[in-house]
Order: C-alpha cells, then structure tokens, then sequence
C-alpha cells in the first residue's frame, strides 16, 4: 500500500490510512546498550554485594531483563543504598535490610521528593526495591516487613498520544528530506516505517540484524524480555528497507545490526530522536510527536479501523491486554470530539 501525505505547510490535504482495514491476525544485544551494573559499584558490605551479584545474575538468565531493565534497577537500587549509608551512618549489609522500619523507607521517598523526582519514577524505585527484597526473601538472605506497610505513590492514567492519520504518513514519506546525505535519509525513513507500519520499539527496530531485514509478509521481532513475536510486512515497509539497503554505503555481515550511523556503527537511538524533534518543527507536529508516538499511532488508528483488540496485543507483544486497553480510551475521546462537533444538539 503507498502512502500519500499532505506536503509541508500545504494543510488541508487528505492522507490515506498506513493501514489496511483489518490487520493480519539470535539476541545479543549491540555495543550501543548500557553496560549492566557491576555489584561492585554498589555501597553495600560484602554479603550485600554478593546478594545484588546473584540478583542482577537472576534478572538476566532467568527473568531475561534487557540490559536497558538491567542499568534502569541497578541505578535505583544504588540510589536507595547510598541514602541507606548517609542515613544510618553506616555502610548497609543484609542484616541492615533486615533491621529497616517503614520509617526508612517513608524517608527515602521523601528525599526523592525532595529532589524533585516524578511520582512514576519514584513508584518503579519503591517496586525496584520490593522485587530486590522478595529475592533475598526466597533464598533466605533476608526479610524486611517494612516495604509492606507503604503504598507506592498513586499515578494518573497515562493515556498514548498518537498522532493523526495525516501526520503519521507525513512524518514518514518526510524524514528523508531532513538528511542531506541520501543514504542516511532512506535509513532514517526506513526505520521510521518500520515504527509507524509493524509498531516496533525503537529499540526493537535498532536491535535488528542484517539478516532479518524484512523481505517477505512476515517479521520477526525480539522485544521486551526477548520476547519474539511475528508481525506482518507492508510493501511499503519492506520497500523502504531495501532502498537503505541498496542506497547504504557499508557491508552489513548478516550477524550485524541493520541500521548503521554515519561511520557504519551501530545506529545510536538518540540520532533517530533528534530527527523526530526536527520533523516537530518541520511539519508543525505537537511535541508529543517522538518515536515511540509513531508505535502509539500504529495501535490507534488499526483500531479505529476496525482491528481486533487481542489482535493489536500480539502485534505490538503486549504481556497484558489492559496494556493494550489504553488505546480504547485515545479511540473514545476521538469519537466524543467528533460527537461533539458533529451533533445538532451537541
């Protein structure tokens, strides 16, 4: 299916779906991922260190956490235990877990409020924290009733902010005009596509190998928890990525990532970001206008299409269908707008 987008600062011309009407019902990571934390690098005693050793050891073989997951809980786990030395006046052991009242934990996230940290941050630092004592809990290295008399901070519904037929397509069919050199151009529009046209992560698309470059109906995507999960290929996707291939001016071996930067690196996502903050002003999109909207907008407008909610959940690997729920509520307020402009007695 081709698209056909309004042009820059034309308005008012129509853009067709990215969508038909009804959809289809290897994974080392590339040097660009953080570097999981050492146990080393944590203030805590030696029992401790080797705890947060088999923890994080437990994380990636048996939970399969990405390194991304890995860096985010070992950050927040470091966090807590640095202010657990300045707190106590000592360095934290196991034993220290196990002696800390509710009142510790309370002024934890008071310093986290503190410092100005969001409620969501804050309620995964507290989770976090619960997961790491559950751990040594199980293996009997230590308990702390304390976590259970505190309730994690309470957070508004976070509702996806997609962008509209038109812009989507725009974003897309636009991308390349951004980029004087003509091969990183068709790269950053082929990835592009494959976000707004699969509703792959950023991650997902980037995490690519050469030698799964999609060339037939089907995809297969390693996702969160390296979870792989099949997604169908519109022409136009896999025409985008074989005009970067044809047009890229590095050999790929098969094992290496798909997408390269200027010097034939692994592509850093804070490029393909950038790019998303110049097509803001460049085509007037709203702020919310990043990679990952260009996701949000491949389940949304499948959706106002007619697609099937458990059908978008296996497209996009949700592990929970409320996950995927949330796209309902975008659809509902769009149809409440149209009601509302609509209707004579609006």
């Amino acid at each position: 299916m081709a698209y056909r987008a309004r042009s820059a600062g034309a308005g008012g011309h129509s853009a067709q779906p990215f969508f038909p009407s009804s959809p289809a019902s290897g994974d080392k990571p590339f040097p660009i991922l953080p570097e999981p934390p050492a146990p080393a690098g944590f203030t805590a005693a030696e029992d401790l260190r080797a705890a947060i050793g088999l923890w994080l050891a437990w994380l990636s073989g048996e939970r399969r956490a990405s390194p991304h997951t890995l860096a985010a809980y070992g950050r927040d786990l470091a966090g807590f235990l640095g202010f657990l030395a300045e707190h106590l006046g000592a360095t934290p052991s196991l034993d220290t877990l196990s002696a800390l009242r509710p009142a510790d934990f309370r002024a934890y996230l008071a310093r986290r409020a503190g410092d100005g940290i969001e409620r969501s941050s804050m309620a995964r630092s507290l989770s976090v924290l619960r997961g790491f004592v559950r751990f040594l809990d199980k293996r009997g290295l230590a308990k702390s009733a304390a976590l259970a008399a505190l309730r994690a901070p309470k957070l508004p519904k976070s509702v996806p902010k997609p962008l509209t037929v038109a812009d989507a397509a725009e974003a897309v069919a636009e991308v390349e005009a951004l980029t004087e050199n003509a091969w990183q151009g068709k790269r950053d529009a082929a990835i592009l596509h494959l976000l707004y046209g699969c509703g792959l992560r950023l991650s997902e698309a980037l995490g690519l190998r050469r030698g799964e470059a999609p060339a037939g109906d089907m995809l297969t995507v390693t996702g969160k928890g390296r979870k792989q999960r099949l997604v169908p290929v519109l022409p136009a996707v896999r025409d985008a990525v074989a005009a970067y291939l044809a047009a890229c001016p590095f050999p790929l071996p098969k094992d290496g990532p798909l997408f390269v930067g200027a010097r034939g690196g692994p592509l850093n996502p804070r490029l393909v970001q950038r790019q998303m903050a110049a097509l803001r002003g460049y085509l007037g999109l709203p702020e919310t206008a990043t990679p990952h909207a260009l996701r949000h907008s491949f389940a949304t407008h499948l959706l106002g299409a007619g697609g099937d909610l458990r059908a978008i959940q296996e497209l996009l690997g949700h592990a929970s269908l409320s996950t995927t729920q949330r796209y309902t509520s975008v659809e509902t307020e769009r149809l409440l707008a149209v009601y509302q402009a609509a209707h004579p007695r609006a």
